[in-house]
């Protein structure tokens, strides 16, 4: 028995079968559009553009709102561009280069997808709005422009600093705290700075004023308080209120209430009270979409927020002077991507709402008053739109727009319900770019124990034979996966591949299993999930069930792929599953719940009263409890400065799977990250993963896979 790790694995399409219409290169040829955001005056924008690699900002202002380069970066790095931001006068964009954001941990510190000897750093720059070189403001992230457009203020060392926003000065730090400061929050007038400083075990809220004076500390208790936001005439500041960690070990497989409330406070004394407290059950506990808590004080003197309270995650608003919480958006919906229109009177979001039964698996902007339940659905139809911004000057929405064949791009629209889109930077679109994608096709059916499942399929464009088929699985997994382009970059690619995987003859499903998000509480958050049984696995046997009650499909040609968490239930489906799975692509999954969190670590003389039976039911949750039934080929592929799966995951199955005897092979990215930074990295994972699935489930193919090892 031979075995041996890839180094590299690429696949040539010199010949392909009559479906094919495109090759993955140009499936993943498009620009992706990312922190899309506005001045808070006047109508200047700003937002990221991914072109193969090469990050750069574009700019634009109305009214034409012409797409303009601002930056000049001409190579694939890796290097992120995150925290755009456009000062208040509209003169200077303050961004963030280098870093893997979406990482669990380690996210500010430098990626060196290339190996240089030299490594990147992560640092944050300005550059003029009208054009010129970028200038460096200092080492360090989180970057705030003060109100006054002059200063910028950041994390470094978990630390303040401050910087002029021109890069006329070196950057300094503004003063020290015990902890780790995060959250910087300038006031209106740009003369003080609230910020949090965290003490690992509790966490306060701090109001820096001037190096002559004492930081001012908001209610000091045996709590974790997070989340300042300022009032808009500066006297006051609202910030959310958790517990403190501590008390006795509680039981893990049981879910947890984590209630929380919002308090207001002085921001001259320091002096607090509380306005708001959850209730305290499962549904009434923090919330865990997109931004939390999305604590804000907006117009009318009220404290907006969200809450999964009635089952949804909804907004509320809350007069600052107390009272009732008012729910602002009823309905069978979730709202995400949240954002407070400069005059605070507006809050946008993208929910998968509309007059569509579809809508629920689409995104489209909302718009609903701070002080009433009058929700809009501002972009109805057949596409997806998200990221929404409204320019300082209140005329014009902008957001990030999608259709099932275009790939995202920014979009302008008049501030009014169901006015004429017009898309932005149309033209950085390559001309090859596939015109031949198929419209995924909503799908709804029915796991073994009664749960409506939602997904999309994908199939192949003529051709009466049986096909293979492949079930995706998407990771997080609060994710939901939608018909068309995703707001997520790493999504878009799973969705890009989908649609070169169907040009290439297979039937794609892609599966919305539970655990995920957009169907409610009961939903996100079931019983017995993840690393407490596994529940969710019901959702892929159905989804391979399905797959097999349709006449198209070839049922013995049935295969699995997912990424993260998508890889984890990828790995648990070969290995409990191989005579229904016959290959699959396990991408960064975990593959042993019981080393994977310091939950089962003894650190103390009391424990969880049932940590024995956790640490069992995580042991058999894992697909390392199963490798003895594994038969099925995997191809397994990490890179190995992931920051959210680590590599030992990997490393320990495949050890296991050699010594069980089943045949895998493996693709490893040095210095890459979970997100795959690097195009071309993405590129080498996606024509393996395509190869792989290829070779397997359609036999004869002609296409070449070349690799340094196999087993």
């Amino acid at each position: 028995m031979r075995i041996a790790i890839l180094a590299t694995l690429t696949v040539s399409a010199l010949s392909r079968p009559a479906l094919a219409q495109f090759t993955l290169e140009q499936a993943r040829s498009y620009p992706y559009p990312t922190e899309l955001t506005a001045a808070p005056s006047g109508s200047r924008i700003a937002w990221a553009f991914n072109e193969q690699g090469r990050r750069n900002l574009y700019v634009a202002e109305g009214p034409t709102f012409a797409a303009r380069q601002l930056t000049q970066y001409d190579r694939d790095d890796g290097q992120e561009l995150t925290s755009v931001a456009v000062s208040a006068n509209g003169r200077w964009v303050v961004y963030v280069r280098g870093g893997d954001h979406g990482s669990n941990w380690d996210d500010a510190l430098p990626v060196n997808v290339g190996s240089n000897p030299e490594p990147p750093k992560v640092q944050i720059f300005s550059a003029p709005f009208e054009g010129g070189d970028p200038k460096p403001i200092g080492d360090g992230d989180e970057p705030v422009v003060s109100p006054r457009s002059d200063v910028v203020a950041f994390i470094k060392g978990g630390q303040i600093w401050t910087a002029p926003i021109d890069g006329s000065a070196p950057a300094k730090q503004l003063f020290t705290v015990r902890g780790e400061a995060s959250d910087p929050r300038w006031s209106p007038d740009g003369s003080r700075l609230a910020f949090v400083a965290d003490r690992t075990d509790h966490a306060f809220i701090g109001v820096f004023t001037n190096d002559s004076t004492a930081v001012t500390w908001l209610a000091p208790a045996f709590a974790r308080d997070r989340s300042p936001r300022w009032s808009p005439d500066g006297r006051r500041i609202a910030f959310v209120r958790l517990p403190g960690a501590g008390g006795a070990p509680d039981s893990l497989l049981p879910p947890r209430v984590n209630p929380w409330e919002i308090w207001t406070a002085d921001a001259t004394t320091g002096a607090a009270q509380r306005l708001w407290k959850s209730r305290e059950t499962l549904v009434g506990s923090v919330p865990t979409t997109d931004g939390g808590t999305n604590l804000a004080w907006a117009a009318s003197d009220r404290v907006v927020f969200l809450s999964y309270q009635d089952g949804w995650p909804h907004l509320y608003s809350v007069p600052a002077a107390g009272g009732a919480a008012l729910l602002l958006t009823p309905g069978r919906y979730m709202a995400e991507h949240i954002a407070l229109s400069a005059d605070r009177r507006w809050l946008l979001f993208a929910g998968n709402t509309g007059a569509d039964s579809l809508d629920i698996d689409r995104r489209h902007i909302v718009r609903v008053p701070v002080d009433r339940a009058a929700p809009e659905v501002m972009t109805p139809g057949s596409g997806l739109e998200w990221n929404p911004a409204i320019t300082g000057d209140g005329g014009t929405l902008v957001f990030i727009s999608a259709t099932p064949q275009r790939p995202p791009l920014p979009a302008a629209m008049p501030f009014t319900p169901r006015a004429a889109v017009r898309t932005l930077g149309a033209d950085r679109i390559p001309s090859d770019f596939p015109t031949g994608l198929v419209t995924p096709r909503q799908v709804v059916f029915r796991s073994a124990d009664g749960l409506t499942i939602h997904g999309q399929l994908f199939e192949p464009k003529g051709g009466k034979s049986r096909k293979p088929a492949v079930v995706y699985v998407h990771g997080g997994p609060p994710r939901q996966m939608l018909l068309g382009w995703h707001y997520s970059d790493y999504y878009s690619n799973a969705y890009a591949l989908n649609q070169y995987l169907a040009s290439r003859g297979f039937v794609v499903l892609s599966v919305n299993y539970r655990l995920g998000i957009g169907y409610g509480y009961d939903f996100h958050q079931p019983p017995n999930a993840g690393a407490r049984g596994a529940a969710e696995y019901r959702d892929i046997q159905a989804a391979a069930a399905y797959l097999r009650s349709l006449p198209q499909v070839d049922a013995g040609r049935i295969g699995i792929y997912g990424g993260s968490y998508g890889g984890y239930l990828t790995a648990l489906a070969l290995a409990r599953n191989s005579d229904v799975f016959a290959a699959g692509v396990d991408i960064h999954g975990v593959h042993d719940w019981s080393t994977y969190s310091r939950a089962f670590e003894r650190q103390r003389y009391e424990q969880s009263p049932d940590a024995d039976t956790a640490l069992a039911t995580a042991w058999r949750s894992s697909p390392v409890s199963s490798v003895g039934s594994w038969k099925s080929p995997v191809l397994l592929i990490h890179g190995d400065d992931d920051r959210n799966v680590r590599f030992s995951q990997s490393t320990d199955l495949v050890r296991r799977l050699a010594a069980a005897g089943v045949r895998f092979e493996t693709l490893v990215i040095p210095d890459d990250t979970h997100h795959f930074l690097r195009h071309a990295n993405i590129v080498t994972v996606d024509n393996a993963t395509a190869g792989f699935l290829e070779r397997q489930l359609q036999p004869g193919t002609t296409t070449d896979t070349r690799a340094t090892g196999h087993q």
